[in-house]
C-alpha cells in the first residue's frame, strides 16, 4: 500500500505544489518515504526518508519545476527501508519516463533473472517500480525503432508488454518526457486508481491518484473510471486516449474499503464512507441474529472504525461513545515496518476516557484484526479503565491468508484466526467475544454503491487469489525472499 500522484499541466505551470498537496492528502498510505519527479528540460527529483512535510522545504520546492510530474509515497513491509528505494523512479534513455505505482510484483525475482534483463542492464534499486519501468521504457524503445514519435498505439503495446511480463497487483502513473502522463492498472485491477481533469489559466490539467481525496484537495473533478487492465494516455497534443489492453475479470481490494482509504474518497465509484456504514449495519444485523447480551456502549478503534460503529450503534439501538483518545501525531500501526514499532506504538496512540468504561459492557469495533496484537493491547486497556464485560466486533472477516499484492500479511503464522475458533480468539484476545463480518454481506456492501464491481479480490480473507499464479509454494518462496532481503522495501508499495 503506497500512495501515487500524476499531473499533466498546461505548458508553463508548475505541478510540483499541486502533487504536494495531494502527497499530504494520501499520507495515511506511506510513511516511511516521499518523492517528487518532475520535467522540464530535463528532470528534476527530490526524495527522501520521512514524512511529506520533512522531504519538501522551500528549496526544494522551487527546484521542482514543470507541467509534468509524479510523486510518491512509500509504504514498506519488510524492514524500515531506504533512501535509495523512495519513488518515483526515471531513467532518460532511450527515452525519458518517470515513474511511480502502488502494489507489488509477485514474480520480482523471477524477472530480474530473466535474460531480457541480463543484456547488461543493471536495476539501481530493490525496488518494484523500477523493474516496471525498464519493461515498460524498454517496450517503448522497441516501438521507437520504427518511428521518430511515439504514438498511442505504441504506449498501449507497452503496458500490453507489462500485462504479459509482469505478475501481480500495480497501479502505475508514468511521465514521459516532451509526449505525455500515461496511467494504467493491472489486468485485475486490484490496486485502486482514480482519474480527474479541469481548466486552469493556460488550458486543461489533468490528475490520477490512489484515492479521489487527492483529486478533491486540488479542486479536480472525477471525469472517468480507469478499469482492470485499461490505460489512459494524454499525449504531447493534449489528446486523450483510452484502452482496454487486456481483458481479464475486474477484482479491486476489498481491503481498501475496510481499512487503508480514507473515508472521503470515491474508489471504482464507490463511497469508502458510505460502504464502511454498510459495514457496520450489516454486522448489526449479524449481532442482533446472534442473540448476543446487549452492551451498554459502543466504541469505535478510531479511525477506520468509526463510520461503522456510528451505524451499528444506531442499528442496535446503544448510545455510540468516542471512548479512546488518539494521539494524532502517532503513524497507523498497521503499516509500522516492524512488530516491535506497533507494540510501542499502541498505547502512544490510544489512551482511553474512564468515564466511557467504568462499569459497562463495552462493545469495541473495529475494522480487522491482523496478528492480535493491538487488539488483545487495547482489550486490556479497556478492562484496565472498569469496564465489566467487553465484546468485540469486526466489520471484516477473519484475516487466513497472506497478501502477495501488497499488505504486510506476510505469513500464515501471523494471523490470530489461524487454527483458531471465533471462541478461541476471544480468549486470546481477552474479550467475553468476538463477532466477525460474513465475507459475504461485506461484498455486498461494497457492491451497493456500484452495482458493475461483480466481485473483489477477497484472498486475504479465502486464500483464493485472482491472479491465478500464487499457490503455496510460491507464496513460501516470496515469504523466503522477506526473510532473505529484509531490506527489500518494494515488497508492500
Amino acid at each position: 500500500m503506497c500512495g501515487f500522484v500524476g499531473i499533466f499541466g498546461p505548458e508553463g505551470s508548475d505541478v510540483a505544489p499541486e502533487i504536494y498537496e495531494g502527497l499530504l492528502a494520501v499520507q495515511h498510505r506511506g510513511q516511511d518515504a516521499a518523492g517528487i519527479t518532475t520535467f522540464t528540460n530535463a528532470f528534476h527529483v527530490r526524495k527522501g526518508a520521512g514524512l511529506v512535510a520533512d522531504v519538501f522545504d522551500n528549496a526544494a520546492m522551487q527546484m521542482l519545476r514543470g507541467n509534468l510530474g509524479v510523486g510518491h509515497v512509500r509504504y514498506p513491509t519488510v524492514g524500515g527501508g531506504s533512501s535509495e528505494d523512495a519513488q518515483p523512479f526515471h531513467h532518460t534513455y532511450p527515452l525519458g519516463v518517470a515513474m511511480a505505482h502502488n502494489g507489488n510484483v509477485t514474480n520480482y525475482v523471477e524477472l530480474t533473472q530473466d535474460r531480457f534483463l541480463n543484456r547488461g542492464t543493471r536495476l539501481n534499486s530493490t525496488c518494484d517500480v523500477e523493474l516496471i519501468l525498464w519493461v515498460f521504457q524498454d517496450a517503448l524503445a522497441r516501438r521507437l525503432r520504427v518511428s521518430d514519435r511515439i504514438t498511442a498505439d505504441d504506449v498501449f503495446a507497452a503496458v500490453a508488454v507489462v500485462h504479459e511480463k509482469v505478475r501481480g497487483a500495480y497501479s502505475v502513473v508514468a511521465t514521459i518526457a516532451d509526449e505525455g502522463m500515461v496511467a494504467f492498472r493491472d489486468p485485475f485491477g486490484i490496486k485502486p486508481m482514480v482519474w480527474g481533469e479541469k481548466e486552469v489559466a493556460g488550458g486543461r490539467s489533468w490528475m490520477c491518484a490512489s484515492e479521489s481525496v487527492v483529486l478533491d484537495v486540488n479542486g479536480y473533478q472525477r471525469t472517468r473510471e480507469i478499469g482492470a487492465g485499461e490505460a489512459v494516455f494524454i499525449d504531447r497534443h493534449r489528446a486523450l486516449h483510452q484502452r482496454r489492453v487486456t481483458e481479464r475479470a475486474h477484482r479491486p481490494c476489498i481491503f481498501e474499503y475496510v481499512y487503508f482509504a480514507r473515508p472521503d474518497s470515491f474508489l471504482d465509484d464507490v463511497s469508502v464512507y458510505k460502504a464502511r456504514r454498510r459495514f457496520g449495519e450489516a454486522l448489526a444485523v449479524q449481532w442482533m441474529a446472534g442473540a448476543h447480551p446487549g452492551p451498554d456502549v459502543v466504541i469505535p478503534i478510531p479511525d477506520s472504525a468509526r463510520d461503522a460503529a456510528i451505524a451499528f450503534a444506531d442499528a442496535i439501538g446503544v448510545p455510540y461513545r468516542d471512548g479512546f483518545v488518539k494521539n494524532r501525531y502517532i503513524g497507523r500501526t498497521f503499516i509500522m515496518p516492524n512488530q516491535q514499532a506497533r507494540n510501542l506504538s499502541v498505547r502512544r496512540k490510544l489512551n482511553p476516557i474512564k468515564l466511557e468504561f467504568e462499569g459497562k459492557h463495552v462493545l469495541l469495533l473495529d475494522d480487522s484484526i491482523v496478528r492480535g496484537t493491538t487488539s488483545r493491547r487495547i482489550v486490556a486497556m479497556a478492562r484496565d479503565a472498569g469496564a465489566r464485560e467487553v465484546s468485540f466486533a469486526v466489520t471484516s472477516p477473519p484475516l487466513i491468508a497472506p497478501c502477495p499484492y501488497g499488505i504486510d500479511m506476510a505469513s500464515k503464522r501471523e494471523f490470530v484466526a489461524t487454527d483458531r475458533t471465533h471462541e478461541e480468539i476471544a480468549r486470546f484476545l481477552g474479550a467475553d467475544r468476538v463477532v466477525y463480518l460474513e465475507r459475504e454481506a461485506m461484498n455486498t456492501a461494497v457492491r451497493a454503491g456500484n452495482p458493475k464491481l461483480d466481485g473483489f479480490c477477497n484472498a486475504c480473507f479465502t486464500g483464493d487469489y485472482p491472479t491465478g499464479d500464487m499457490s503455496v509454494e510460491r507464496l513460501q518462496n516470496l515469504e523466503g525472499e522477506r526473510e532473505q532481503h529484509g531490506a527489500r522495501t518494494s515488497v508492500g508499495h
